[in-house]
């Protein structure tokens, strides 16, 4: 059984972004191993990456995610993203990243990867987000950043 991985769009995006060179070749070495898992984003990263003002960054992100599995985020993600925030996971501002935890989980996926250190990779959130899903009859779930898978 191959290891199941989710995308959230911080590791999509860090593919393309110059501002950090470290970063971007860590992405992009990441990027190389992927044929190694199998790998799955949402219709939230899709959105995002839609999002993106910059036509041609756009384009180049969403051909780097084309023929990943999309997940979608339904009611029951939704539902277990606000729980994450009426426990204090996170905050209704963060809810997203409730919701990118949300679908990962729900999905099955064994790892969730990310390049957002504030909201999601670090050890108290990891902890407070697999006491929920503990609590909730959910799996737990890695949160790591790219060099680490």
């Amino acid at each position: 059984m191959s290891v199941r991985l989710y995308l959230d769009t911080s590791v999509v995006s860090a593919r393309v972004d110059d501002r950090l060179p470290e970063r971007r070749q860590a992405t992009v070495d990441f990027w190389g191993r992927l044929t190694e898992y199998e790998v799955a984003i949402s219709e939230l990263t899709l959105a995002e990456i839609q999002a993106t003002a910059d036509p041609a960054l756009r384009q180049e992100m969403e051909a780097s995610v084309r023929g990943f599995e999309v997940l979608p985020v339904g009611v029951e993600s939704r539902r277990l993203a606000q729980e994450y925030v009426r426990r204090g996971v996170f905050s209704p501002a963060t809810l997203d990243d409730g919701v990118h935890v949300a679908v990962a989980v729900l999905s099955r996926r064994h790892v969730l990867v990310s390049w957002n250190f504030r909201h999601l990779v670090n050890r108290r959130r990891r902890a407070l987000i697999n006491e929920v899903n503990i609590l909730a009859g959910f799996p737990t779930i890695e949160i790591v950043a790219p060099p680490e898978v």
